[in-house]
């Protein structure tokens, strides 16, 4: 019986404890290399959009109950408030509401007296900007990029290259939209460029992020610019994404070195680049194809005759000049003929 278990025993085989398979060194650098190409891929032909639009479609709701503690906690904060900050805070905003009243007046009769030099001077309407509100969800979670999440997105008619400003300025640019959300890049990332004029003297530039500070740079202008600490820089509204005017950054610093032709420009955003969390989407109608043809043919209309009238002008003086001169008894004084 022993020895029949013995055997029984033998014909069995070892469990494979020890198998052996791949090193982990060479997964990871099989699904290095994987990601890689994937991401390589997406970038080229970006066959992966509307799969991230679905996840972030799927996500949306869990993203709104991963921010309901956040959101019940400054909604408690706020309830809690004392009643002589309110007051007070109260008392300040009828001050400003006040002053910006008597701002609001005077803007009405710019906007007016700008509208008759328009009609005098027979010039092209300004384009009005339209302009949606949102609120940031959470921060990208990359920490070499400035990115923000809000939430409106192409079902609100939100489209990517719209500016993103607050009540101070600029902040950033979507880049991103989902059906339901989009995504912000701000005016300090590195990948982001946005012209600028300086208010006090209209100089064009552009400003680009630094990075990880908070600061913008104003690259590749000479050492003998007209900048000073303490300008404001504008936007120029010359690449049709940002309306022109709005408030964007201000000089802090200037640097000028014997070794290089150029400055170094250091500017602080004017926006709460990381401080509001209620924005504007802005975006600016593109002007159509006909309304261009029309302005062009009246133009050219105006031009045609205009040389018109100076070639008639021009025709009479030259007709007068070739007349024969008369003397006071009316007679006309011929040219003597050459010998």
């Amino acid at each position: 019986m022993v020895r029949g278990f013995n055997q029984k025993f033998e014909q069995q085989q070892a469990p494979a404890f020890f198998v052996r398979g791949p090193s982990v060194f060479a997964r990871l650098v099989f699904f290095a290399a994987l990601s890689l190409a994937l991401i390589a891929t997406d970038s080229r032909l970006q066959y992966l959009k509307s799969v991230r639009q679905a996840l972030m479609s799927v996500l949306h709701p869990l993203q709104v109950v991963a921010n309901t503690p956040t959101r019940l906690y400054g909604a408690t904060n706020e309830y809690f408030v004392t009643h002589n900050h309110l007051l007070n805070e109260n008392q300040q905003l009828k001050q400003q509401a006040l002053k910006q009243d008597i701002a609001l007046q005077r803007l009405s009769m710019l906007v007016l007296e700008n509208e008759h030099l328009r009609k005098l001077l027979e010039a092209n309407q300004s384009l009005l900007e339209s302009s949606v509100l949102g609120e940031i969800m959470h921060v990208g979670r990359d920490p070499f990029t400035k990115k923000v999440v809000v939430n409106r997105g192409e079902a609100h008619h939100v489209v990517a290259g719209e500016a993103v400003v607050d009540a101070k300025g600029v902040i950033g640019q979507v880049t991103r939209t989902y059906s339901l959300s989009s995504e912000v890049t701000l005016i300090t990332d590195k990948s982001l460029a946005i012209p600028v004029q300086i208010e006090r003297n209209g100089l064009r530039a552009i400003a680009f992020g630094h990075g990880r500070d908070n600061i913008l740079d104003l690259p590749y202008l000479p050492t003998n610019v007209d900048i000073r600490r303490g300008d404001k820089l504008v936007t120029s509204g010359i690449d049709g994404v940002y309306p022109a005017g709005l408030a964007v950054a201000t000089v802090s610093q200037i640097e000028n070195t014997a070794d290089s032709p150029f400055s170094r420009i250091i500017c602080v955003p004017t926006g709460g680049v990381e401080n509001h969390k209620q924005v504007l989407l802005v975006s600016i109608p593109q002007l159509g194809l006909p309304a261009v043809t029309a302005v062009t043919a009246v133009t050219a209309s105006k031009v045609s005759a205009a040389v018109a009238s100076q070639v008639k002008k021009t025709s009479k003086t030259a007709g007068t000049l070739a007349m024969p001169k008369k003397s006071q008894a009316g007679t006309a004084i011929r040219p003597h003929a050459n010998n």
